[in-house]
């Protein structure tokens, strides 16, 4: 299950999306989450679902590995659905106790789970592209604006770009840890979810400890490098637009246009 989890991991590959510069895949990540919230019927949907199906076949990452994914939000998409299902008035199906089934439940809980699996599936395009460091200039270039009003841009993107980061790492070091204690006798396997639960509390303690000791050595490489935040630093590959960049701002302004223009319509 640790393994399954894709985001903030970056896959090396060499495709369109990965050539795009991060500010551009920023905006598009952005455009689509708006796009979701503002989608409430089918036509919407289909939309969004082929403009995430275009940007996958143009990331060239396999679908497998991306889908794979999925499988860490399945205890929320459950307790989404559930809320949905039976916490939504309307024509009921059928009723136990103060729980009821509504066929307006069931259509509001599919379109939830779809939003929700469209949500993480386009976040995920968005790590799976670009590398940290990438991502970090993409931030500061994108927010540059705020600095003006005493924002520290730089050291915000930098915040967010280490905890996109870390997430790779700390499943890799859990996993160590588990298997570590399954070879002492540990069960993380067997038993209802209260039992695994209490099951995975002992992984906490040596988990903290080694996030602690790896944020101290994080932060000792870069005083030892002396960093001093953004001011007067240079990059070694600035960012530019090509040509796809402007195409795909484009794509996506069309896009949200026509997500507007749906949900105005219909």
């Amino acid at each position: 299950m640790l393994r399954d989890i894709t985001l903030g991991q970056y896959y090396p590959i060499d495709s369109v999306l990965h050539r795009m510069d991060p500010r551009t895949k920023l905006f598009g990540t952005m455009a689509y989450i708006v796009s979701l919230f503002i989608a409430d019927s089918l036509p919407v949907y289909a939309a969004a679902a082929l403009f995430l199906v275009i940007a996958i076949r143009m990331s060239k990452v396999p679908v497998k590995f991306m889908v794979r994914g999925l499988k860490s939000i399945v205890i929320l998409l459950l307790i989404s659905v559930s809320f949905n299902l039976f916490l939504t008035p309307g024509t009921t199906i059928f009723k136990i106790g103060f729980l009821q089934m509504t066929w307006e439940g069931v259509e509001f809980a599919a379109l939830m789970a779809v939003r929700l699996i469209f949500l993480v599936l386009g976040s995920t395009i968005l790590t799976l592209t670009t590398t940290p460091n990438q991502l970090t200039d993409g931030l500061e270039k994108s927010l540059g604006f705020l600095g003006k009003v005493g924002v520290p841009v730089h050291e915000v993107s930098m915040m967010m770009s280490i905890a996109l980061r870390f997430i790779p790492i700390l499943i890799e070091e859990t996993d160590k840890i588990m298997k570590a204690q399954m070879a002492r006798g540990a069960d993380f396997e067997t038993g209802n979810l209260i039992q695994k639960a209490k099951a995975m509390v002992p992984l906490l303690v040596p988990l903290f400890i080694s996030a602690f000791r790896r944020a101290t050595d994080l932060a000792m490489a870069m005083e030892a490098r002396c960093y001093r935040g953004g001011d007067g630093r240079t990059k070694m590959k600035p960012l530019r637009y090509e040509n796809r960049d402007r195409v795909a701002y484009a794509v996506c302004f069309v896009y949200l246009a026509a997500v507007i223009g749906m949900k105005i319509i219909l």
